[in-house]
């Protein structure tokens, strides 16, 4: 249903097509019946989470630069993080992000301080994320055992992938511990000089928190 979607963006121009839909799919045997159903979509077999994005609009003839696309789609819900991940570490910065993911992760990944996790803050040190939508298990057939969001990210214009990191890993000590204190988990860090209370946990603190502590390290 949202492939057609897509496809009625696509229209023919005496230069060629105005918009392009380009689908990854990896069950190969759906491959030929979609081309079928979908003349207008460009249809590529592959694991989304192993593919070489840059290689594949090279082959394509895309000069893609950044926020020249967008990135939409039903995904299976278990790959989430991953492909999240690859898309801001690997890909080149797309314009919009719009997936439709489990309920639960979507409220996770929209969190804001006092329940603040490692998901989110990995999400929202790149982009802005916001729910737009929900979609009810009995929206699907076969009934899955969860409801679904909708969820939109914006990219920030500006972010520097190695630095990101480096708040990251940082992070990670500290909602191994998530229910401990900062001043146990980030031992040698001095809170005060980010204003940051030693009694604080990890949940509590937002992104620009997050960003100052890092700076101190």
């Amino acid at each position: 249903n949202l492939t057609v979607k897509l496809a009625e963006k696509v229209r023919s121009t005496s230069s060629g097509q105005a918009g392009r839909v380009i689908a990854i799919e990896k069950d190969r045997r759906l491959i030929e019946g979609l081309r079928k159903s979908f003349p207008k979509v460009e249809i590529i077999e592959g694991d989304v989470l192993k593919l070489d994005i840059r290689a594949l609009f090279r082959n394509l003839k895309l000069e893609i630069r950044n926020s020249d696309y967008k990135v939409v789609g039903n995904i299976p819900y278990y790959i989430t993080s991953h492909l999240l991940k690859n898309i801001f570490e690997k890909w080149p910065k797309p314009k919009l992000i719009v997936l439709t993911v489990q309920k639960e992760v979507a409220q996770r990944i929209t969190a804001k301080k006092g329940n603040m996790n490692l998901l989110a803050l990995s999400v929202q040190l790149y982009s802005d994320p916001k729910i737009v939508g929900y979609v009810s298990r009995g929206s699907f057939r076969p009934m899955p055992k969860v409801d679904s969001a909708i969820i939109k990210l914006i990219p920030n214009p500006k972010t520097d992938v190695e630095s990101i990191k480096k708040v990251l890993e940082f992070a990670k000590k500290a909602f191994a511990g998530k229910r401990k204190q900062l001043k146990n988990t980030l031992k040698g860090v001095n809170l005060a000089k980010s204003g940051i209370p030693q009694e604080t946990r990890p949940e509590d603190l937002s992104v620009s928190d997050w960003l100052k502590l890092a700076s101190e390290v």
